[in-house]
């Protein structure tokens, strides 16, 4: 069948270590447990969509050498459509360094690689090979030249575009009305709106003040109290299940998967923020961030239980 979703983004190798706490400045803390697995917000939202049931295509550089081998295996097990997979020969794969403390809160230091070479001809070479495209997910892990050439594109072919604008490039404000959705977390909300999120009410006030820049509907997640949606007609708040964290690393691409595999399908936005909230508690249960990421049947037992 051909992919309804395209994913545009980053993909890593993660290193994770599991602390009591993330390290200050000149600190050196002694770890416990190590795991190594694919991560970068554009594989993690792939990989989300495809577990989750969607008909997924990934469009990426990675590096010639051995992770990059290792990350483009995986995607395959994924039954992720790879034929947007592009191999960068003189750079290697990205790399993201991962701090987990005992509350499940996380540090990152990523080195790009081949992410900060995948170019605007790449991608839209590319993206015209899925003509059945229904939504593109895009991040700000690639270049922010090449994030502008795709919003201009799915604006031409009418293809609902949603972007998640993690890390905040302070450049992503001058595309807010080529967007259709925009998903920041609540730091990122405040960065891109100015107004500090302290609970739900100022979140709603950060939020609208996003779409008042052009944006179509805001989604602001906040963590164990779920996700704020506003638009030009007003703002709903939508609860999430409240379960123990272990580590959030990958929560906020679960929830990006969710909603496009949900809208794909046709349904509504508020019933797929709804079923990402429940599969992004699923996935703040797990250490690490491909590991954590839950297949379909998982979340749907999940709320009949």
């Amino acid at each position: 069948m051909s992919s309804k979703i395209i994913v545009v983004g980053s993909s890593n190798m993660d290193m994770v270590v599991k602390s009591t706490h993330i390290p200050a400045p000149g600190e050196t803390v002694l770890g416990g447990d190590f795991l190594m697995n694919p991560g970068g917000k554009g594989a993690n939202q792939a990989v989300a969509a495809a577990r989750l049931g969607g008909k997924v295509a990934f469009i990426t550089k990675i590096g010639n050498y051995i992770f990059g081998h290792q990350l483009a295996q995986l995607f395959g097990e994924e039954e992720i459509n790879m034929k947007g997979i592009l191999a960068d020969a003189n750079s290697p794969s990205g790399i993201a360094l991962i701090t987990v403390d005992e509350v499940g809160e996380n540090s990152i230091v990523v080195a790009p690689g081949a992410n900060a070479h995948l170019n605007k001809q790449d991608v839209i070479t590319k993206l015209k090979a899925y003509p059945a495209a229904k939504i593109i997910l895009l991040q700000l892990e690639i270049p922010i030249e090449t994030v502008e050439a795709i919003l201009r594109y799915a604006q031409e072919k009418d293809i609902r575009i949603m972007v998640n604008p993690a890390p905040v490039n302070k450049r992503i404000l001058n595309l807010f009305p080529f967007i259709d959705i925009l998903t920041p977390n609540a730091k990122e909300a405040e960065m891109l709106s100015g107004i500090a999120i302290s609970d739900i009410e100022t979140a709603k006030l950060a939020a609208s003040e996003i779409c008042k820049k052009g944006v179509k509907e805001v989604i602001i997640t906040l963590g164990k109290l779920g996700a704020i949606q506003v638009n030009k007609d007003g703002a709903r708040h939508i609860e999430a299940p409240q379960v123990a964290a272990i580590d959030t690393t990958a929560a906020g691409d679960v929830f990006n998967g969710a909603i496009a595999v949900y809208l794909a399908e046709g349904k509504t936005l508020l019933e797929a923020i709804s079923f990402a909230c429940k599969a992004a508690a699923i996935a703040v249960t797990k250490l690490g961030a491909y590991s954590s990421i839950p297949y379909r049947k998982e979340v749907l037992l999940a709320n009949t239980e």
